[in-house]
């Protein structure tokens, strides 16, 4: 919960421009009236609740499923009849089509806002609905489609387990590279990095300070070196210390794609003269701030690396942090962890119900 705080708080940006949108759209075409009862949403249940929501254990308690209430949905309920009235306006396809646009705006995306607009009326045309109900309605056909994609990484018992981390220069990966060391070196893991990345020197930097400070061996090469032999050396420590986790950092160098693709090309061949099975994660790090670019990133990895999962970062930065739900929608691929700032504990497993929560400015119980 205190992690929903700090998310709520940080995405206000995204909740406040939907909060506006959504009060102009609903005050557009609607009256005021008494707060009448409504009814209360169907009890949202996670499809698989055995599943950890932690990035960093092996096996934690399973969550159970969300409470079937809200406050302000049954809040009507206990109201008496001299209740503040409501504006409320009538749902039809003059109001559907605001509100996608209003989603697109939030960078969910043209095919992701139609679906999550056609779901949202689906049964509710021509019944009246305010602002705070609207809200309820779209945070949970969000978590609706970010629930199957909501896992966390994969942590094997094969030693060392090796983690390739790709993505753009600037989308925080040394960072998360960092803070997912720090977090598996508290929870037990004997972790070693590898900096990668030998064309920036400021991210080998990075990496090192984050080293000393979780206590995390970081294996460097002088600049411009071959990350592919840093990256076998790399192997060999790991291997040679009984490593859990071999994290390695690589360039995020886009403009030219095949320089790029013949450099992960020859780690993952070095590193499986090792490990035939390696890199056993390959977690795409995105950046919230890009929009709908993270899209585009996405395709371009997948055809790079065999990307198998994502992090985002940087939702504390945007007022678009709906393009989370269209990389949901579109891509399917499992979400580990959201970032909302700089600190360790700015990093945290990635929760459908609180993100949904916190893009539409809804508080969780």
């Amino acid at each position: 919960m205190a992690f929903f705080k700090k998310l709520k708080d940080k995405m206000f940006r995204s909740s406040s421009k939907l909060d506006e949108g959504l009060d102009a759209i609903v005050s557009e075409g609607g009256a005021a009236e008494p707060d009448a009862p409504v009814p209360a949403p169907e009890p949202h249940v996670r499809p698989d609740p055995q599943t950890p929501p932690a990035p960093v254990m092996d096996d934690p308690a399973p969550q159970p499923p969300a409470s079937a209430s809200q406050p302000g949905i049954l809040g009507g309920l206990f109201k008496g009849k001299d209740a503040a009235p409501v504006v409320r306006r009538t749902l039809d396809d003059d109001m559907v089509e605001q509100l996608e646009e209003l989603l697109i705006a939030a960078d969910m995306g043209v095919d992701t806002a139609l679906r999550v607009t056609a779901n949202m009326a689906e049964g509710r045309l021509g019944r009246k609905l305010s602002v705070s109900e609207i809200k309820q309605l779209l945070a949970d056909e969000v978590t609706r489609i970010m629930d199957p994609v909501a896992r966390p990484m994969p942590l094997y018992a094969h030693r060392p387990q090796v983690v390739l981390v790709v993505g753009v220069n600037g989308s925080g990966k040394t960072t998360t590279i960092g803070k997912l060391a720090s977090q598996f070196k508290a929870a037990g893991k004997s972790v070693v990095i590898a900096a990668g990345d030998t064309f920036r020197a400021a991210a080998v930097e990075q990496l090192q300070v984050w080293g000393d400070r979780a206590g995390v061996p970081v294996l460097t090469a002088p600049e411009g070196s071959d990350p592919a032999s840093l990256a076998f050396d790399a192997m060999t420590k790991a291997q040679a210390d009984g490593a859990d986790l071999l994290m390695i950092d690589t360039a995020g160098r886009l403009q030219n794609r095949a320089d790029l693709m013949e450099e992960l090309s020859k780690i993952v061949r070095v590193i499986r003269k090792k490990d035939p099975d390696a890199p056993h994660n390959t977690l795409l790090v995105l950046d919230a701030t890009t929009g709908q670019n993270a899209l585009q990133q996405v395709k371009v990895f997948q055809e790079l690396a065999d990307v198998s999962g994502l992090v985002m970062t940087k939702l504390d930065g945007t007022a678009k942090g709906g393009v989370l739900v269209a990389l949901a929608d579109k891509f399917g691929l499992p979400i580990h962890a959201i970032g909302v700032g700089e600190q360790i504990d700015d990093l945290a497993p990635f929760d459908p119900e609180d993100f949904a929560a916190a893009l539409v400015g809804l508080d969780r119980p």
